[in-house]
């Protein structure tokens, strides 16, 4: 079939590879950030300090409002030429998915962390631990089994996500495909359907085992 042969043609693939490690990286990266910053922005934010966590809120809420789409246009076009300076499209894509990461694992950490009981504080302090301390050694780790669902969930939508990147210029997965399409489509107006038909593959089998990984430690700890 025609169609078959244009996806495992072996150039295609190799492109098609080279543009899906794009993709992971763009992802990996974020996922790192957000992660990192997310466990620090989430641990303030449940602080009983108000001003913090008004400031925090607005934030989340400014950042879900807006669409991930338009952040990568204001960082890509309208903050490179704000302030003078050659801004790339993976750059933007890198600052617009840690941002959107950051404070979405920052409310999912929070979330966890308010959800466990007022006890462990009063059991950790009784021990003669620091607020630190008890953060560092007894709610982290405790908050770690309940924020994993979450966490996943945000971590896939975001793998998934990257593809978007593709309307400012990155060349990853979505636009190798569209590459391959337009060189093909007169010759097999089936085209579009084996490729994205094979990127939906890929991304499946990236995203399926990270699902089934979340599922098998969400049993074990429960």
């Amino acid at each position: 079939m025609q169609g078959v042969s244009i996806i495992f043609d072996a150039q295609n693939l190799i492109r098609l590879g080279g543009g899906l490690l794009v993709s992971l990286e763009i992802a990996l990266i974020s996922i790192i950030v957000s992660i990192v910053g997310g466990l620090f922005m989430g641990v303030l934010m449940s602080s009983k300090n108000k001003f913090i966590y008004a400031i925090c809120k607005i934030c989340l809420e400014i950042v879900r409002i807006m669409p991930t789409i338009v952040w990568l246009f204001i960082f890509y076009f309208g903050l490179s030429r704000m302030l003078g300076v050659h801004i790339s499209a993976f750059t933007a894509s890198l600052l617009v998915f840690s941002v959107w990461g950051v404070f979405e694992m920052m409310d999912i950490v929070r979330g966890a962390i308010t959800s466990i009981p007022a006890h462990q504080f009063e059991s950790a302090a009784s021990l003669g631990l620091n607020k630190t301390q008890i953060y560092i050694y007894v709610i982290i780790p405790l908050a770690m089994r309940r924020l994993v669902p979450g966490a996943v969930n945000l971590l896939s939508r975001m793998i998934k996500t990257t593809s978007i990147v593709v309307l400012i210029g990155v060349v990853e997965v979505v636009k190798v495909g569209q590459q391959i399409i337009e060189n093909h489509v007169f010759n097999n107006n089936m085209a579009p359907f084996w490729i994205y038909g094979f990127i939906f593959i890929l991304y499946f089998i990236i995203c399926y085992p990270i699902s089934k990984l979340s599922k098998k430690l969400e049993d074990r700890w429960n």
